[in-house]
């Protein structure tokens, strides 16, 4: 674990404080833990598991350089 600093509206913290123990936690910092980790979780399923980013992965697998694929990955973005 690392040790990070989050400015957070004080309203926020007020609300994660009185949802914390509803939802089982014994405080409202391992409730936002709860939040990031579900929510990137959610993200990586989108983005990372995406059907290009299967492509690009098979596209390495087969042997592919990283420069073709970003050149291309260029090419479809303009």
């Amino acid at each position: 674990m690392i040790s990070i600093t989050l400015r957070i509206p004080a309203d926020v913290v007020e609300s994660m404080k009185a949802i914390a123990p509803q939802r089982g936690f014994s405080g409202y910092q391992a409730l936002l833990k709860a939040y990031l980790s579900d929510g990137l979780r959610r993200d990586e399923a989108q983005f990372l598991l995406s059907k290009e980013a299967r492509l690009i992965a098979a596209l390495k697998k087969r042997g592919v350089s990283e420069s073709l694929i970003a050149e291309a990955e260029r090419d479809i973005a303009a």
